[in-house]
């Protein structure tokens, strides 16, 4: 039987599943897990992309071992981090993450010097503000160290990066390079305005592809160590755009939420929303599958509560449960105990303490101050749960479109108190699942590069008669 290979990377972990379709149903496995994680070199945080590449081809190795000879493969990671390669292949510096302080006050430099506005910047690209959008990186990047920009002759985003290293071939697929904030929201392709404007060299970036296509199969010496060959396909790699069409909505009216490290909020469009009240609320018009545009909202997510278990592990010497945590934040709930801050306050970005930073912004808003588990886990859940009811107000006010449910895929889809929580805060029912929407998103584009479904219409539909959704009702 024919099988497919999804390695869906995050920022904490990476995994290797494997993807069937029988009878019409999908099937996965997953056959390899591994960690990630920034580290500090040179002053910066930095991923450790060698790690990440030899992961990449062990996890190879151990779908063989485990009885799996996939035909195909596909690489999803987080967005706007890039590599860069000189003439000969070689890596210039290292991998730099988006949590590095390097491009704090990027564009308000920009904006001061006249080199570009924000307003002109979103008006070309549909991209919202990050501070770490690829191309502020790009800026810091020439400030701190120009002759290696100037040496570099390729850029590659990671998920190419990656794809580079199974292949030898380089390219640039279209939704990764959407959140660089330098792809035109109407052309789909390197905007040239804004990479003169910006002074960066033209010859690093490589011709953008469109998911679905295929890029060509392993590297002699990859097929041998991991014994079997697989053609690559070009999947959407930006995992938010992968998790964005495992979405199983009901109609045209649903608000997507893909809940992982972080939370993406919003809906699939097939025309981008470039226009200033789009601007000035922050909505984004990423790159998705077939040309389509995800219009969403990036919100702090379960960055928040992953920092929180691990600093209350490290306090204890054992991390709680994920359950552990839902259960002691219902007893707090239970005893009365509420506090909520802004999950985009940009102290919860890379503080040295998530719970001190939560203790702080709640003691200025004269809330009460978390001291438990569970009163840390409910603040972090009643906060995102108000973010998103915010957002979904926004989104409506954007598009004129009253919506009437809510889907939920990632990891985060498994929390039913968030899901109950975010059900309640925005009035209109939850549907939550399947929990790897991400990877399933990524073999979806294979299954139908295959000929294992005819469209993404047809790939959406199975997802619903092959993974348990579950309902939430908004409480009165």
């Amino acid at each position: 039987m024919a099988c497919h290979l999804a390695i869906d990377i995050g920022a904490s972990s990476g995994r290797h599943i494997v993807g069937q379709v029988v009878d019409g149903r999908m099937e996965l496995t997953e056959v390899y897990r591994f960690e990630n994680g920034l580290t500090r070199r040179g002053g910066h945080l930095c991923w450790d992309i060698d790690a990440l590449a030899e992961n990449v081809v062990v996890g190879l190795a151990a779908a063989k071992e485990a009885g799996f000879d996939p035909t195909t493969i596909g690489i999803d990671t987080w967005a706007v981090d890039y590599v860069l390669l000189d003439g000969d292949d070689r890596r210039l510096g290292d991998c730099v993450g988006y949590r590095d302080s390097r491009t704090d006050g990027v564009r308000d430099a920009l904006e001061l010097s006249g080199i570009l506005s924000f307003s002109e910047h979103y008006a070309r690209t549909g991209i919202q503000y990050q501070q770490f959008n690829t191309a502020y990186q790009l800026c810091a990047l020439s400030r701190e160290d120009r002759a290696a920009l100037d040496a570099a002759e390729a850029l590659l985003m990671v998920p190419d990066y990656l794809n580079w290293v199974l292949t030898g071939r380089k390219a640039q697929e279209y939704t990764n390079a959407s959140t660089t904030a330098l792809v035109n929201a109407q052309t789909c392709d390197w905007d040239d305005v804004l990479i003169d404007r910006l002074n960066l060299p033209w010859d690093i970036f490589q011709p953008i592809r469109m998911p679905g296509e295929a890029l060509g199969h392993l590297r002699p010496e990859v097929a041998e160590r991991v014994g079997f060959d697989a053609e690559i396909v070009l999947v959407a790699s930006h995992d938010t755009g992968s998790a964005w069409l495992a979405v199983p909505a009901r109609d045209d009216k649903a608000v997507h939420f893909s809940s992982g490290t972080w939370s993406l909020v919003g809906v699939e469009n097939r025309k981008p929303i470039c226009s200033p009240e789009s601007a000035m609320t922050n909505f984004t018009n990423e790159g998705g599958y077939e040309r389509r545009y995800r219009y969403l909202k990036n919100i702090m997510g379960l960055w928040m509560i992953q920092n929180v278990r691990k600093e209350l592990g490290e306090q204890t010497g054992i991390a709680p449960t994920w359950d552990e945590l839902v259960a002691a934040a219902e007893e707090a709930r239970a005893a009365g105990f509420r506090a909520v801050v802004d999950a985009d306050d940009p102290e919860f970005l890379a503080p040295a303490s998530m719970l001190a930073a939560l203790r702080e912004v709640c003691a200025r808003s004269n809330q009460p101050v978390p001291a438990t588990m569970g009163e840390y886990a409910l603040c972090v859940y009643d906060s995102l749960a108000d973010d998103y009811a915010r957002t979904v107000a926004l989104l409506s006010a954007l598009t004129g479109v009253d919506y009437t449910s809510i889907n939920i895929v990632g990891g985060g889809s498994n929390n039913g108190y968030l899901n109950q929580a975010t059900a309640d805060a925005c009035g209109l029912p939850v549907f939550a699942g399947p929990a790897e929407g991400t990877a399933l998103g990524n073999l979806m584009v294979q299954f139908i590069y295959a000929g294992e479904y005819a469209s993404l219409e047809d790939a959406r539909a199975a997802i619903k008669e092959s993974f348990d959704i579950k309902e939430y009702l908004p409480r009165a």
